[in-house]
């Protein structure tokens, strides 16, 4: 568990996603394991991409691949425990962004932080593509100062 960082609270991430721990989330040591927190991680991104920019990502032209990864762990968190996903916008560029994330129990400061890097590109080509304006809006309203 890292204390190198700086933990942040709930007040510095514009979209708060709550996310129901699951008894199989937890491993051996009795606390979820650290693979889990990135699919806590996908699950937001994806949600908010979806409901809040209109991501289509069974049809839809433009998808997003995920490039880049990481996170960092702080406290445990432990099946039943209730937690939240805050996520804000670090860097949004003209077909990829940076997501800043956090997972957050019941109260105080994050359990853990990450970030995603998402390229977005043709569904078909692969190839990189501008972010469609739609998401772009979505996104410049979670992007941080």
């Amino acid at each position: 568990m890292s204390e190198q960082k700086a933990r942040p609270g709930r007040e510095q991430y514009g979209y708060l996603c709550p996310v129901d721990s699951r008894w199989r989330d937890n491993d051996i040591y009795g606390h979820i394991n650290n693979v889990v927190y990135y699919s806590y991680f996908d699950s937001t991104i994806n949600r908010y991409l979806i409901e809040q920019g209109g991501l289509d990502i069974h049809d839809g032209e433009v998808i997003a691949y995920v490039v880049s990864s990481g996170c960092d762990y702080f406290e445990a968190a432990a099946y039943p425990q209730s937690l939240a996903v805050g996520m804000k916008v670090d860097k949004l560029g003209n077909s990829s962004v940076r997501y800043g994330l956090a997972l957050f129990g019941e109260q105080g400061s994050a359990k853990a932080t990450g970030f995603v890097v998402h390229v977005f590109v043709n569904r078909d080509s692969g190839r990189p593509v501008p972010i469609p304006e739609r998401l772009r809006e979505a996104l410049a309203a979670l992007q941080s100062l």
